[in-house]
């Protein structure tokens, strides 16, 4: 047998660490609002009293040694509010594309989204996936049935 490669369908390998909040960027161009209304002073709260339950999911930024959110926005906010100096998270080495497809999905399940949040990340998932290369002449369920793979590297 010789020592080449083979490829697999397995996702790549994601590093579980605590991230001081200074070395956090929000996600650039992410459309979804962070507000400082009673829902994040609850998760403040929470935060407060019994830390950082779910990870953030974060990418590195090339050639610094910073991250980029690409889930967590809201519990980064109250963690800092919190005072907390590091939260944990999930470096994943997503590029640009997966990573904005992946800011993407990670926040349309939310509740109290404004129309223009779910068109602008509508888009900007479209633009991702024209940039991998990918249809984008699907309905939703059917993109979702495409980017099945995706979704398990980032387990959403």
């Amino acid at each position: 047998m010789t020592n080449s490669k083979i490829k697999t369908n397995t996702p790549p390998k994601k590093k579980a660490a605590n991230i001081q909040v200074d070395k956090l960027r929000t996600f650039e161009g992410h459309p979804f609002k962070v507000l400082d209304d009673e829902d994040m002073n609850n998760l403040t709260e929470s935060i407060k009293a019994q830390g950082i339950i779910s990870p953030l999911i974060v990418r590195a930024i090339e050639s610094t040694d910073e991250y980029e959110v690409i889930s967590g926005h809201r519990r980064l906010h109250a963690a800092i509010k919190a005072g907390l100096s590091e939260v944990p998270a999930l470096i994943y080495p997503l590029d640009r594309n997966e990573a904005m497809i992946a800011v993407v999905d990670s926040n349309l399940h939310r509740e109290r989204l404004l129309p223009s949040e779910k068109a602008f990340a509508y888009k900007m998932k479209m633009d991702a996936m024209k940039a991998q290369g990918r249809r984008t002449d699907l309905t939703l369920s059917q993109a979702r049935a495409v980017d099945k793979p995706l979704a398990k590297k980032i387990c959403i």
